[in-house]
């Protein structure tokens, strides 16, 4: 008797090719090592007759998508956030939707962290300043900025990554932390970590340092634009290593300009790959292109967690294994 053929999937975006190898060990593999980025009726198209899919969170997988594909049992999403997913037509379709938590925890927490200094410190528009050539004397206000070390760090969002932020503020350089998050930490939590919740007006008035790591979702769109800046200090910075859409961009960015907060670091933007025209215009804030959980050992952690719920679901055909990290486990029931 010949054995089953192997499950197909496809991965939609580069990937280290060790990665490619060890899917290739389970699966007849659609790669995509070209690092194409396919538009959604692409995506869809590809996705023609393949058990799995191994996305990044710039793959938009909706109902439409899933609707075009019957046989799909599992998306693997090599991200934290999920935006990209619909998770309700996920469920109506029994289709499991994975991400990568936890893999790229401290890492993120670190860039979150140096962004926030080189806001602060307005390191991107001092280098700007020397590689044009104008640094020709010293003086006493020369891109001073603000001290971090004994200021109140606020943060919006109090997860793995919002802890991880808060650990290094109060243990590290002795700040005060304040923090706003729909449900509040437990006690112990909070004390180990040196925070304390406040409601989100008196997290935006207090903060000197304002990060966000809170998750997209529809309801916390814009939930910083011109109203909540206006309740910040005018010394005050904010850094966004959360999603794009977070921060309404325009609104932002004529605070800059107007010097209502003294300085921003963004790592994600409204509909990036493009940004704001607006954001490169202004000197005070530091960009960076969505790199937060850029590290070797971090993205290939990333990339190992979204193949293994690959192999845990169709590994071994028949079985209908559960992934590692699933996004909504209990919701629905998985298509055979």
């Amino acid at each position: 008797m010949s054995s089953s053929p192997r499950p197909a999937i496809l991965v939609a975006r580069a990937v280290f090719p060790e990665i490619l190898e060890l899917l290739r060990q389970h699966f007849e593999v659609e790669d995509n090592q070209a690092d194409t980025v396919f538009s959604k009726q692409e995506l869809a198209r590809r996705l023609q007759g393949k058990a799995g899919a191994f996305t990044t969170g710039g793959d938009r997988v909706d109902a439409e998508v899933l609707a075009a594909n019957p046989q799909l049992r599992i998306v693997a999403n090599m991200a934290v956030g999920y935006n990209n997913f619909d998770i309700p037509a996920f469920n109506a379709a029994g289709v499991w939707a994975t991400n990568t938590p936890d893999v790229l925890t401290e890492s993120t927490a670190d860039f979150g962290f140096a962004l926030m200094m080189a806001t602060a410190r307005r390191m991107a528009e001092s280098e700007h300043f020397l590689r044009r050539g104008e640094w020709t004397k010293w003086a006493y206000d020369m891109f001073a900025g603000s001290d971090v070390h004994g200021s109140t760090l606020g943060i919006l969002g109090m997860g793995r990554i919002g802890q991880a932020i808060a650990r290094r503020g109060h243990h590290g350089f002795g700040m005060k932390v304040v923090y706003h998050n729909r449900s509040r930490l437990p006690a112990e939590t909070e004390a180990s970590v040196g925070a304390t919740w406040v409601d989100k007006a008196t997290l935006l008035a207090q903060a000197d340092h304002l990060v966000l790591v809170l998750p997209y979702t529809p309801e916390n769109h814009h939930c910083i634009a011109a109203a909540e800046i206006a309740q910040m200090k005018p010394t005050a910075t904010l850094t966004n290593i959360a999603r794009g859409g977070i921060v309404d961009d325009a609104a932002l960015a004529e605070a800059l300009r107007e010097r209502r907060i003294a300085a921003a670091g963004l790592d994600v933007f409204e509909g990036e790959p493009a940004l704001n025209p607006a954001l490169l215009s202004v000197p005070n804030v530091v960009l960076t292109p969505h790199i937060a959980s850029a590290t070797v050992a971090t993205r290939r952690a990333m990339a190992r967690l979204a193949a293994d719920n690959l192999i845990a679901v169709l590994g071994a055909p028949g079985q209908g294994g559960q992934p590692l990290t699933p996004l909504n486990a209990g919701q629905f029931t998985p298509r055979a």
